[in-house]
This record gives structure tokens, C-alpha cells and sequence, in this order.
């Protein structure tokens, strides 16, 4: 668990437990409503992936993945997620901030992103920290696509 200086009373922990990975799912769902994740998928990905939840007192504001590079993707892949009204306060940039410094010891390939491309802020938030796009994509059946970023 840490306490992140400068951002108030955030907190980000890993989701290991049941109430972690089911925060952890409500905010991914919530800001992804078109790859909506069951609680079995969410523990499948904890057990691949680096996942932490932030809370800012007891109430989860966001959650972040950490993906390690693999056959498909030689780069590391950091995703911050913060829930609308908690955005504009630097939660995100903790976030990201936290996720980035994981990533870079698990690959010298680069970092990655996905932004679902309505995420018009998320998109913002990623640009304006170098990232560029390199690819998008629509997963079966939906309509809106994923944004890949790489960064620069």
C-alpha cells in the first residue's frame, strides 16, 4: 500500500483481495462499458497482470493495469483508469505515474497504452504525456474501437 505525496489521501494498493478485485472491476466496467469484465476474468488477469485500485478515503476512485510484454506485444503496457468526478486532481497522473515506473523494469521494448476511443479525455491525458497512436482496433461485436498508444 502507498500513499502517494502530493495527491491528498489517495491511496493505491494492489487488488489482491475479494473487495480489492471487485473495486477494481466496478471502476474498470464503468469506464469501459463495452468489454465489461466478469469477477472470474478479473482474478484470471491478476494472476498475469499487475492490478491496483486507488481509493481516496475508503471509496475506490480508479484502478490501473499493468500488462508484461508477451509474444504479441514486446512493449509493457500501463493503463490508468479514473472515474469521471474524480478527474482534474492529479489522481490520474499518480496513477499513471506509479504504473509507468512498473512497467519500465519489465521491458526495454517501450510502453504502451489502450484508450477506448470514446475516452476523449483519457485519449487527451495520454497524448499530452507522448504518447502517439499507433493502432486501432474493435473487439467482436462492438462498434466503438481501442485506441494503442505508444510512447514516445
Amino acid at each position: 500500500m502507498s500513499d502517494l505525496e502530493g495527491y491528498g489521501q489517495l491511496r493505491v494498493v494492489p487488488a489482491a483481495g475479494e473487495r480489492e478485485l471487485a473495486d477494481w472491476r466496478a471502476v474498470h466496467n464503468a469506464i469501459i462499458p463495452t468489454a465489461v469484465l466478469s469477477a472470474d476474468e478479473v482474478r484470471e488477469r491478476a494472476g498475469r497482470n499487475r492490478l491496483d485500485v486507488a481509493y481516496l478515503g475508503g471509496v475506490a476512485v480508479g484502478c490501473s493495469t499493468v500488462r508484461p510484454p508477451d509474444e504479441e506485444t514486446p512493449a509493457a503496457t500501463v493503463i490508468a483508469r479514473i472515474l469521471p468526478e474524480y478527474r482534474r486532481r492529479g489522481f490520474g497522473t499518480a496513477l499513471y505515474e506509479q504504473g509507468l515506473a512498473h512497467a519500465r523494469t519489465l521491458s526495454g521494448a517501450g510502453v504502451e497504452t489502450v484508450v477506448l476511443a470514446s475516452n476523449e479525455e483519457g485519449l487527451r491525458f495520454a497524448l499530452a504525456r507522448g504518447f502517439t497512436e499507433v493502432e486501432r482496433y474493435v473487439l467482436p461485436g462492438d462498434t466503438i474501437p481501442f485506441v494503442t498508444l505508444r510512447l514516445g
